[in-house]
């Protein structure tokens, strides 16, 4: 397969940042890459093009961190708790998942994608405390802590609760036997 250089103008996933040179499959740059207008072919014109978006993409990461960095400020100060219906014994009806915590910060004005919440093992089905990693920037990483609590009030149990009602035995005898099958 042959391969090209590209030189980017905009950020591609799992590619590259804009301003940089890659080099992609032929087929890639010549029928996206190049058609969408993410990429430049590499000559002397668009390198000093790209020159300039990397001073640009420098100042762009320095505010991107800068906001991330505001961003994480605001996030030590919060307290999320999160209130869910319960059944018997405390069990949760349904689960605290990363997109319940993005409209939960919303709530409190912090707008996250939904993407960037990692939950440890999935989401989260019992109640109490538990901690969430948010990635604000490649530089920036918070442990938000978060608490599921019930909505319903804790009613005691009872020990006469405990106790289960007696069944009646059924009469065994009111049946009609069961007529055998000769084969």
């Amino acid at each position: 397969m042959a391969f090209t250089e590209v030189l980017l103008i905009k950020p591609v996933d799992g590619l590259g940042a804009e301003g940089e040179q890659v080099r992609v499959r032929s087929g890639y740059a010549r029928n996206y890459l190049l058609l969408q207008g993410i990429a430049l072919p590499v000559n002397r014109a668009n390198t000093k093009y790209i020159e300039s978006l990397k001073k640009a993409r420098e100042l762009r990461e320095a505010k991107d961190l800068e906001v991330a960095n505001g961003t994480s400020a605001k996030l030590a100060a919060l307290k999320l708790v999160f209130a869910v219906k319960t059944g018997e014994g405390g069990k949760m009806f349904g689960a605290i998942s990363t997109a319940e915590i993005a409209a939960k910060l919303a709530e409190h004005g912090i707008e996250l994608e939904r993407k960037r919440i990692h939950l440890g093992q999935g989401p989260v089905k019992v109640l109490g405390k538990h901690v969430t990693t948010i990635r604000l920037h490649a530089a920036v990483t918070v442990e938000q802590e978060f608490e599921v609590v019930s909505e319903n009030p804790i009613e005691p149990v009872a020990e006469e609760a405990e106790e289960a009602p007696e069944r009646p035995e059924r009469d065994k005898k009111a049946r009609k036997p069961r007529k055998e099958k000769t084969a």
